[in-house]
């Protein structure tokens, strides 16, 4: 049975369709991620889990009871916001706690849970303050708390690092990390940012539109995207999509003499392919096929040296290559490119062409 059943989940505002049909199976003790960009549908598709808002049909099932209609006090499930929503004039004891009060929680209970939970995510000596002593990553931390001490059925995090600077949002990733390995809970988690959407998740469900394009393993996302929006959306820096045609001998590489010589997949009846290529897929040691481009831009971050690159007159690439890499701007860079690592792609419906 699973932990959490999403079942041909529509939503409409009027005539404006924002769910089109989710179909998500949850297993206890997944981390979901719901990835996209703005406007997708992935907090729309949260909220109606929460019960904040309601399907305009499908079914949603917690264990093998629908909590369709069901007040969010009485689903089990809590939320933790993008705004912490902290009570301002009461203790971080007291927020942590707050809920356990509302229901009638003794107090050395209560008290216990809270002391247990403030252990585990490291805020003890913050017990005692208001919320307005804190830093963003503290009251952070005792919204997660807040979620869990009630030890719900299921955790929903609605973009909760995106108000954190950079540093901080790698270090509470890697405590959402650990928190889920302890507590094996099943979670949701709505982000737009790809990085946490890889290093947190067991399954993403990559959203576009109101529709989920790919549900898979984080490895699998990456490595076999199923369309072209999830293989440009997934990766930093972006899929390099170069267009060709299909010749006798592989893909001949619009506005170059360069030809790949790629098995054309038996049944793909188009002339034009559109070919992905991950910046990493390339080096600039011998082989087969190279292509010869010219360095625009080169950007050292420390561990790699990005280079964007000019390939003929109509096509840029981008590679990440090793920082000790000697490249001149405005000179030609041979490239060779490793055709296992090579996605084929339809330009006409967008879809993966194995």
């Amino acid at each position: 049975m699973s932990a959490l059943t999403i079942e041909k989940i529509h939503k409409s505002y009027g005539v404006v369709e924002t769910l089109k049909g989710i179909d998500i199976a949850l297993e206890s003790g997944e981390f979901l991620v719901l990835l996209g960009s703005s406007g997708c549908g992935k907090s729309t598709l949260l909220n109606i889990i929460a019960g904040l808002a309601e399907p305009t049909s499908g079914e949603i099932l917690v264990g093998d009871r629908s909590i369709v209609g069901v007040h969010p006090k009485d689903r089990d499930i809590a939320m933790v916001f993008q705004s912490y929503a902290l009570y301002p004039n009461l203790s971080v004891r007291r927020n942590i706690g707050f809920g356990l009060e509302m229901r009638k929680v003794p107090t050395r209970e209560r008290e216990r849970a809270v002391d247990e939970t403030a252990k585990m995510l490291q805020i003890e000596p913050l017990l005692d303050r208001k919320p307005g002593q804190l830093s963003g990553g503290q009251r952070q931390r005792v919204a997660i708390g807040r979620a869990i001490v009630r030890k719900p059925k299921i955790f929903l995090f609605d973009e909760p690092l995106s108000n954190l600077d950079a540093k901080l949002r790698m270090e509470l990733r890697t405590e959402l990390k650990r928190l889920h390995q302890m507590m094996k809970t099943t979670i949701v988690y709505v982000t737009h940012d790809q990085i946490e959407a890889m290093t947190l998740a067991t399954r993403i469900a990559v959203m576009r539109n109101g529709q989920v394009e790919q549900l898979d393993t984080p490895e699998a996302i990456y490595n076999k995207p199923a369309t072209l929006y999830v293989a440009s959306f997934v990766g930093a820096p972006p899929i390099n999509l170069l267009h060709g045609r299909w010749t006798s001998t592989g893909v001949k590489l619009n506005g170059t003499d360069v030809t790949l010589a790629l098995p054309r997949p038996a049944g793909n009846d188009e002339e034009d392919v559109t070919l992905g290529i991950r910046a990493e897929s390339f080096r600039t040691h011998s082989g087969n096929v190279a292509l010869d481009v010219t360095v625009d831009v080169a950007e050292l971050t420390g561990p790699e040296l990005i280079v964007t690159c000019r390939l003929g007159q109509e096509q840029k690439i981008v590679a990440t290559l090793s920082p000790q890499a000697k490249v001149e701007l405005g000179a030609l860079l041979p490239l060779v490119v490793d055709t296992d690592h090579v996605h084929l792609f339809s330009p006409t419906t967008g879809k993966r062409i194995n």
